[in-house]
């Protein structure tokens, strides 16, 4: 007896979603890996000196570095949710299939 349709479909899409739930978090390990390899240790401040001015080029650069985080992060919590949802679809159709052929049987 062939499978239905949809659940061919649910199933290569909760792989679809698995793969690209992966390739999320190979992404954003490799943001935080290239984030932590660029800090570098702040030097200890002389509490004695003339006082330094911030620099706007050390504001721009926390301003990227906090929308790369942000966006990476929400890249992941969207992966996640994908493949919440595709999975909870591939149970739906499955326990639907299973309830009809256990009143077959």
């Amino acid at each position: 007896m062939p499978q239905p349709q949809p659940v061919d479909r649910a199933a290569a899409d909760a792989a679809a979603a698995a793969q690209q739930s992966e390739t999320y978090a190979l992404v954003l390990a490799a943001v935080q890996a290239a984030q932590h390899a660029q800090q570098q240790p702040t030097p200890p401040v002389c509490q004695h000196g003339p006082h330094q001015t911030a620099h706007p080029a050390r504001w721009l650069a926390l301003g990227v570095g906090g929308a790369v985080l942000a966006v990476s992060l929400a890249v992941s919590l969207v992966a996640v949710a994908v493949s919440a949802v595709a999975l909870v679809a591939a149970l739906l159709i499955l326990r639907s299939v299973w309830q009809t052929s256990r009143k077959g049987a």
